[in-house]
């Protein structure tokens, strides 16, 4: 089939491999000209034959909304539009709608794989309505991963993002809980190879997974990781799910500390360990370090 394909960063260029790959025909437009095929949305959509599904891979918010805006002007009733990007559920319902006045298909794809897709391919979780995920059925195909797993119709418009943000959200728990025994086993005199104990687990284990896999790959790379600032940022994905899992009364624990901790990542000087400094200092008298 044809494809057009809004985006060519790291993940939509690889997925326009991947695509391609597979025997289909992918035309992908960029802001960047240097991996675009053509050098607009209209040309772009000038050059699908009728009706044409266009996959958009762009940043979640504004930059997605002023996309689905320009092609609701440019597709015609029958087409398809594909939001792969991150973008928030709630806007997926508003998108649906939107392009649904004016008789244009919607469907939000969860899409996981990161770097690796082209290699591995892609994790794909797909909200809408069955007849318009059908039309997009052979790309899906060929984005996947080999084998039985890696992709589901997760339900209605929506259903695919937040089934992604979670998969986020259970991410960050899982990276926290290999960071902390990690910096636990650095910081004992008595295991003297820490790489190794991860090395370790990679078998055998019911901690074993890819992201551990990864971990050893850091490792590899800088055993100690000494090259690194503590720092860590976060996509939105997991204030999302920490957010959602308040509107319904779900308890969260480990993913919202996890969300935390990356907060805390990005403090020289955390002014709540002054206060707990200051507390410790009031009732027990414990020491404190001042500038």
């Amino acid at each position: 089939m044809e494809l057009g394909l809004v985006g060519l960063g790291k993940m939509g260029g690889n997925m326009r491999e991947r695509i391609r790959r597979a025997g289909h025909t992918v035309i992908g437009y960029d802001r960047n000209p240097d991996p675009a095929d053509v050098h607009s949305l209209e040309e772009l959509v000038g050059k699908l034959k009728s009706p044409r599904v266009v996959w958009v891979m762009v940043p979640a918010g504004a930059p997605t909304q002023a996309t689905v805006d320009e092609l609701a002007g440019l597709l015609e009733p029958g087409d398809v539009v594909v939001d792969g990007g991150n973008s928030r559920w709630t806007d997926d319902e508003k998108h649906a709608e939107e392009l649904g006045a004016k008789g244009i298909g919607f469907v939000d794809a969860g899409v996981s794989g990161g770097v690796w897709g082209l290699q591995n391919g892609y994790a794909l979780m797909v909200g809408g309505d069955a007849e318009n995920i059908a039309r997009v059925q052979p790309v899906f195909d060929a984005l996947k991963p080999e084998g039985e797993f890696g992709f589901v119709h997760a339900g209605k418009v929506g259903a695919g993002h937040f089934s992604k943000m979670v998969h986020n959200g259970i991410e960050y728990a899982m990276m926290q809980a290999y960071a902390e025994g990690w910096e636990l086993l650095e910081k004992v005199d008595s295991v003297t190879d820490v790489r190794e104990v991860f090395r370790s687990w990679q078998e055998g284990t019911v901690i074993r997974s890819w992201l551990l896999d990864l971990a050893v790959n850091a490792l590899d790379g800088d055993e100690h990781l000494d090259k690194l600032k503590g720092y860590a940022e976060d996509s939105g994905e997991g204030r999302w799910t920490v957010e959602a899992a308040i509107d319904n009364a779900v308890p969260l624990p480990a993913i919202t500390a996890s969300l935390f901790a990356r907060f805390a990542s990005r403090q020289d000087d955390s002014p709540q360990m002054k206060m707990i400094a200051a507390l410790r200092n009031q009732f027990g008298g414990h020491a404190v370090e001042t500038k």
